[in-house]
């Protein structure tokens, strides 16, 4: 089965979404998603989105995120984000999107890592927010379509340049999608984790496809875990607790109810102390505090928060929460440019599956939002540049051989092995990189 169109996103998260709803009218475009649309990390971001405040907020943001990542980050890149932040905020507001508002104006709050307010938010659920609004406008767009419960099991390519993927449906048929050109929006690496904030559908597909083809990847090693989830025996999804939590004035106790850390810190710095304070306690969690935040604004800001918090058994509003960490984003990916272009034409990557290099070896807090949207549309930019002069393949199916896709789990098991593999090899190497740098030092 063949199915053909102008371009191809994989994945329909914020990325996938927002780099849709900036092609070109005239063009049909295609989203595939392995579950449900609306089941992308993006629509789990609890906390909110930065936005550089003025121009004299650029220096410290700037540099509020080349700390928080270790100055690992591609400086252009930062550049590029920060710079992008006010007109993605008009753009989220003209499709309808909530941010919250005091006195009329955009309210802002703080996180850790971050020198001064600069996020916006909506209650505690902000990724759901511009998801569900990003979708929305998506749906009445007569020009994309969305096919769900289907998965890329492979690009389809030769000579460095991609033709589309092969992919597999709900009922285990294969078929080859055609596109001039195709882009990577398929999330991150969490359901390859035990303990994980992320949907366990999101096993680094596209990482694993672009191992397999020779495309690029670039600290795939660099894997961030969120230091307050709340602690459960219950196997599944963890609960983030939000850092707006924490920058709204909750603290952490140890066993004894007595704090022990800044729980500002960058989080690789917090998680750290965490796992550090639980050693010493011998427990499996420390306690969080939100008793410095008024009942009101806990109700009001983190609704979502307090509800669940309840249905686990814990009243946010007269009583600690057990939280600890888990893994929670992936700061590496498929090497892009900074128009989101990969090692293989016709390729784009957008989103936690794709590395620009904003995140250095550790994101700061609510970048994650605003660098999916700024590269996703730049990446829609480049593709209304290239489309017309994209190679194509008439004979693309005598390209595939659909034999090698027959066993799907043994294809899951590979991808999981080859990705597991490189990330173990390229963690090995920026060790003894930090080891030279420091004998030099």
């Amino acid at each position: 089965m063949k199915k053909k169109t102008d371009i191809l996103i994989v994945g329909t998260g914020v990325g996938g979404l927002f780099c849709a709803l900036n092609l070109p009218a005239d063009k049909e475009i295609l989203m595939i998603t392995k579950d449900e649309a609306k089941n992308s990390d993006s629509y789990l971001a609890q906390g909110g989105i930065c936005m550089l405040r003025s121009e004299s907020d650029y220096d410290s943001y700037y540099e509020d995120t080349m700390r928080a990542g270790h100055y690992k980050n591609r400086e252009e890149s930062v550049d590029i984000m920060i710079r992008s932040s006010q007109d993605i905020i008009r753009d989220l507001i003209g499709f309808g999107v909530d941010f919250a508002t005091e006195n009329g104006e955009l309210a802002f709050t703080r996180e850790g890592g971050h020198s001064r307010p600069r996020i916006l938010f909506h209650e505690d659920i902000t990724g759901e927010e511009i998801t569900e609004k990003l979708l929305g406008e998506v749906r009445r767009r007569s020009n994309i379509s969305i096919l769900e419960h289907v998965t890329m099991i492979d690009l389809v390519c030769q000579d460095n340049i991609c033709y589309g993927t092969v992919c597999r449906a709900a009922d285990g048929s294969q078929m080859v999608i055609e596109a001039r050109e195709t882009v990577l929006a398929c999330g991150g690496v969490g359901g390859l984790y035990e303990h994980s904030t992320n949907f366990p559908h999101l096993t680094g597909d596209g990482l694993a496809i672009a191992i397999k083809n020779g495309v690029e990847l670039e600290n795939i090693d660099y894997v961030q875990i969120h230091p307050t989830t709340l602690y459960s025996k219950k196997t599944g999804r963890r609960f983030l607790i939000s850092e707006s939590v924490r920058g709204e004035g909750a603290v952490l106790y140890d066993a004894h109810h007595q704090r022990f850390v800044d729980e500002l810190l960058p989080r690789d710095l917090l998680t750290a102390a965490i796992h550090k304070q639980m050693e010493k306690d011998g427990t499996p969690y420390v306690w969080l505090s939100m008793e410095k935040i008024p009942e009101a604004e806990i109700k009001s800001h983190f609704p979502n928060i307090y509800k669940r918090c309840l249905e686990e058994g814990y009243d946010v509003t007269k009583e600690c929460i057990p939280v600890v960490p888990a893994q929670h984003y992936f700061m590496g990916g498929i090497h892009v440019d900074q128009y989101s272009h990969t090692s293989m034409d016709q390729l784009y990557a957008v989103g936690e599956t794709s590395c620009n290099g904003v995140h250095g070896a550790n994101r700061l807090a609510s970048n994650s939002l605003l660098e999916s949207l700024v590269f996703a549309k730049r990446a829609a930019g480049q593709i209304q540049e290239q489309i017309e002069t994209a190679k194509v393949r008439e004979d693309i199916l005598d390209i595939v051989d659909f034999s090698q896709y027959t066993d799907y789990e043994a294809i899951r098991e590979k991808y999981r092995e080859a990705i597991m593999k490189e990330t173990e090899r390229m963690k090995q190497e920026h060790e003894q990189s930090n080891h030279n740098e420091a004998k030099c030092g």
